[in-house]
């Protein structure tokens, strides 16, 4: 009876165990969506510290809210990991992408752009976001609207799309259409282009 009764409190505590993994990387999730990045970044770490089986997702949700608290360094170690982790993992790329753009190591950004649009074409906002260092980088404002138009074309109602393809047309000295992907965004309720339609339109 006493070694049934210690299998019993094994397998018990086994269960626990897994099921409390589980447990912390939904709270931390729960917590970053509602802006409590230090109570997600704990939680995370204790997910991951119990091996928990989506361990790669936590690294990366765990950059996410380090990224959110302008933690760049260590967001870019935890996007690493994730890519450790899984080679594929497009979103990774994205996000350590942006990361790299704010430590202003712009070609780092433009190559993890570059890998996840490989990884994942029909990503939006990848291209978005690619087309944005093409035009602040480069001053490469045709390559930049390239990408925003493919932006768009996966995603027609994406509005900042449309309002940064409109300042490329304006820096192309295009400014009729300019407005019109201004007038565009602003009709899908971004406020920056109701600024440049009011300012800049007739």
């Amino acid at each position: 009876m006493r070694k049934l009764l210690i299998l019993f409190i094994f397998f018990f505590s086994y269960a626990s165990y897994s099921q409390t993994a589980e447990e912390y990387f939904y709270s931390a999730y729960e917590k970053a969506e509602n802006g409590d990045y230090y109570g997600a970044i704990a939680d995370y770490t204790k997910a991951i510290e119990l091996d928990h089986p989506d361990y790669d997702k936590a690294y990366y949700n765990r950059g996410n809210a380090k990224r959110d608290l302008e933690d760049y360094y260590g967001a870019i170690a935890d996007f690493n990991k994730a890519i450790e982790l899984d080679p594929d993992y497009a979103l990774a790329y994205n996000n350590r992408g942006i990361v790299k753009r704010k430590l202003k190591d712009y070609y780092g950004a433009i190559a993890d752009y570059n890998k996840a649009i490989e990884l994942d074409p029909d990503n939006a906002i990848v291209y978005n976001n690619r087309g944005i260092l093409k035009a602040d980088l480069k001053k490469d404002y045709y390559g930049a609207i390239a990408d925003f138009n493919k932006a768009i074309e996966l995603d027609p109602d994406y509005a900042d799309a449309y309002n940064n393809r409109g300042i490329s047309k304006d820096k192309l000295g295009d400014l009729d259409s300019a407005c019109s992907d201004w007038r565009k965004a602003a009709n899908l309720g971004h406020t920056n282009s109701k600024k440049w339609v009011a300012n800049q339109c007739n």
